[in-house]
């Protein structure tokens, strides 16, 4: 059988911080600039998240789609849309809030979670311009 790729996207709004308690606030600034803000700033982040395999033979699917959809809300949506990323989102406490991180944190919620498949990418996109994509690696 084929190896199919399909990917879910979903699009949430959050806020967070960049800055390491461990460096001067004059490093952090210095670092990362207008992220460093102490009154946060947001994102309109879009994730895509794509699993792999080889169709079910009884229905077609690497995934069902609108159960990939239900895990995406549950594990990443519900818990991350108009939150704050530093304050409110139990799998990012103690963690850097970076794009990066972010994506390789939304991995590890993933990652167990899917009925079928197996996760391949998590791309999470900050801005338009600007995404990390995290593969497991």
């Amino acid at each position: 059988m084929p190896t199919v790729y399909v990917t879910r996207k979903v699009r949430f709004n959050a806020a967070h911080r960049l800055h390491n308690p461990a460096r001067s606030d004059a490093w952090n600034r210095e670092t990362f600039g207008k992220c460093n803000n102490p009154n946060w700033h947001g994102h309109n982040y879009t994730l895509e998240v794509t699993v792999a395999g080889e169709p079910d033979p009884e229905t077609g699917y690497v995934i069902d789609l609108g159960v990939l959809k239900r895990i995406l809300e549950e594990k990443v949506v519900a818990k991350c849309d108009h939150a704050n990323l530093n304050l409110d989102v139990d799998f990012m406490q103690g963690v850097l809030p970076s794009t990066e991180n972010f994506a390789v944190a939304i991995w590890h919620q993933l990652v167990d979670a899917l009925p079928s498949g197996r996760l391949v990418s998590v791309r999470l996109y900050e801005t338009e311009h600007n995404m990390a994509e995290y593969r497991g690696e």
